[in-house]
């Protein structure tokens, strides 16, 4: 059920996430979470694993966007807590237990999910930078001209582009290479020159020293084009064979120093590895993926990403980061997960748990130790 006057939606936990986007936008509304698998994941399952993407940065993660859940509780009760209430203070807010619990707790059936005035006019530019610092001070100039209209900046690397640009046919590339490249979108519900802002922050930008290129979309179609680049990195990759794909974040004015020392470390240690970085500038989430050397066997290649994977958790851990930034833990980063987990916070995971699932019934194995 959508609900326009309270700018809510009631949906079921098997709906697609793009179904829900396509339905509220006939309201004139949007459900602000985009992710490169809307097209195939499910509600339940955004809100299990509290999903990001790429508008994090103004709207949140998913959990930003419930306002309420339904849940069958490993006993079989239901516990009905879908009211689309913006302010309850009755008691500590239990709906919270269940999103990014991974099912570990109950069942998501059903959310309650907060919409937002939906974005009439975007604006959408791909800029080079020449590095990272330079890429955090346009960051934070962007935010303050833009304000709250600043709705993804993303970032990628050299080697990221490279990727993208082979995957995509006729894909917009500067003129000149650069050391960092940034997306960037604006976007707002009503009638404003975002066009106009976009340029005025770049010329700025560019005035300051910080731009070098960019390409100011000037259609939907070309705005389509620079972000299909970003969705174009993961296309690439997975064609590229095994790798160690990461989801680390660290602290916003960290995120340079660790992009470099992280890139570094990694192909020092590991010869002839390929270190791929890019993900989402604005929040701090990088996604630091891991080629092992041209080549290389099957086991061979195991051992090497394994050993990317210690030195790169290691450089996260020294710039006071996390291993998981939106993909969750599951079953793979368990033992990662469990060995960074301090003693009152397992104490109380293993009373949550014992409390609602005493059986370990509720997808055993994944996640909680």
């Amino acid at each position: 059920a959508i609900e326009p006057d309270d700018y809510s939606a009631v949906v079921e936990a098997g709906c697609i996430l793009q179904t829900v986007k396509d339905a509220v936008a006939e309201h004139d509304l949007f459900l602000p979470l985009s992710i490169g698998a809307q097209g195939t994941s499910q509600i339940g399952g955004v809100v299990s694993t509290n999903a990001g993407g790429i508008n994090v940065l103004r709207y949140g993660m998913m959990r930003d966007q419930v306002l309420g859940l339904e849940v069958v509780l490993a006993d079989g009760s239901l516990w009905d807590g879908l009211r689309t209430l913006r302010k309850n203070n009755t008691g500590p807010d239990l709906k919270q237990l269940f999103i990014g619990a991974e099912g570990t707790f109950g069942i998501v059936t059903a959310a309650a999910l907060r919409l937002v005035p939906r974005p009439r006019t975007r604006a959408s530019a791909l800029i080079g930078l020449p590095d990272l610092e330079a890429t955090m001070r346009t960051f934070h100039l962007a935010r303050r001209a833009c304000s709250d209209l600043l709705s993804a900046f993303e970032f990628m690397m050299p080697p990221a582009m490279q990727i993208a640009v082979a995957a995509q046919p006729g894909a917009p590339e500067l003129p000149t290479p650069a050391a960092v490249y940034a997306l960037i979108e604006l976007a707002a519900p009503g009638p404003v020159d975002l066009q106009a802002l976009l340029e005025g922050f770049l010329a700025e930008a560019a005035e300051a020293g910080l731009v070098e290129d960019g390409i100011l979309a000037t259609s939907e179609t070309q705005a389509q084009r620079i972000w299909a680049l970003r969705e174009s990195v993961n296309e690439g990759q997975a064609r590229m064979g095994r790798s160690l794909g990461s989801d680390v974040s660290v602290r916003l004015s960290a995120l340079p120093r660790f992009v470099r020392e992280a890139c570094a470390e990694i192909e020092a240690a590991v010869p002839g590895a390929r270190a791929i970085a890019y993900g989402h500038f604005g929040d701090g989430n990088v996604h630091l993926n891991v080629f092992p050397p041209t080549g290389a066997g099957a086991a061979p290649a195991d051992e090497t990403l394994a050993h990317a994977k210690a030195v790169l958790n290691a450089c996260v851990d020294r710039h006071g980061g996390s291993i998981s930034a939106e993909h969750g833990i599951g079953r793979l980063k368990r033992a990662d997960f469990d060995a960074r987990l301090h003693e009152p916070a397992r104490t109380m995971l293993r009373g949550l748990k014992s409390t609602l699932d005493p059986d370990g019934r509720m997808n055993p194995g994944a996640l909680h130790v």
